[in-house]
């Protein structure tokens, strides 16, 4: 059987998000059904990430075992051809026996959004946070710093989680304030009185629901319900009610993943 790696984009609104579920549209399944058809067999795709529903991806990548001999140009085109339009596969390459989406992945980079100001541009409801009042960046930024290295942040993870433990290392966590470019791309994603926030954080490994309970607990600092420690301190008692709530999913990207 020949391994491939797929490098996959989709908007996640109105998906159950990457994993297969009993009911409701997955990409997981979406990619399994085309290639099923290529292949004219089961196939099994495994994800990077299980992005939940509607989290989205600028490059989430995929592995599976097929046995057709189509060029990799080939095979792209024939998925784009079956997949809905929010879900692009953007690369097919043939990967080396034994490479795994997901146990072969060295670092994951998510990045979360958030709007500031009083008016939330249609054209981004559907990919960031509204966030009606001025968000104080410099100190979510200085909070995040706390994430770095390697912690335990089984205070970050949403109940019902069967993983063994919670330490993760983090090499890089920041908020940044990003300046669209002039002219109509800015008024469609920003209106005049709002910014676009950035969350970045790239880690080993991620808990469940764990950015977004990072971007909840940044936004409360942000908006001043809590102070620069409160990141810190959810690290030291590893309690989940220490933290702020879980953002939104749809703020939420899957950025890259790094092999």
């Amino acid at each position: 059987m020949r391994v491939l790696k797929l490098t996959v984009a989709y908007d996640g609104t109105g998906l159950v998000g990457w994993q297969r579920q009993a009911s409701g549209t997955s990409v997981q399944g979406l990619l399994e059904q085309a290639l099923a058809r290529i292949d004219e067999q089961p196939v099994t795709v495994a994800g990077a990430g299980r992005t939940d529903a509607g989290v989205h991806a600028l490059a989430q990548v995929a592995s599976c075992a097929v046995g057709t001999d189509l060029p990799t140009d080939t095979l792209r085109r024939a998925l784009n051809a079956m997949l809905p339009a929010q879900v692009r596969v953007l690369a097919v390459e043939d990967a080396a026996p034994g490479f795994h989406a997901r146990f072969s992945a060295r670092l994951k980079h998510y990045r979360y959004l958030f709007v500031d100001g009083p008016v939330l541009s249609p054209f981004v409801s559907r990919y960031a946070w509204h966030v009606p009042q001025a968000l104080d960046a410099a100190a979510m930024h200085a909070a995040a710093q706390h994430l770095t290295g390697t912690h335990d942040f089984s205070g970050f993870q949403s109940t019902g989680s069967e993983v063994a433990h919670g330490v993760r290392t983090v090499t890089r966590a920041s908020v940044e304030t990003l300046c669209p470019p002039d002219g109509m791309a800015a008024a469609l994603v920003v209106p005049a009185g709002s910014r676009l926030i950035a969350f970045d954080i790239s880690a080993d490994g991620f808990l469940r629901h764990m950015v977004r309970a990072i971007a909840g607990t940044l936004a409360d600092i942000g908006m001043g319900r809590r102070d620069a420690g409160a990141v810190a301190r959810v690290l030291q008692e590893r309690r989940r009610d220490a933290a702020g709530a879980t953002a939104p999913a749809h703020g939420l990207w899957l950025v890259r993943v790094d092999y």
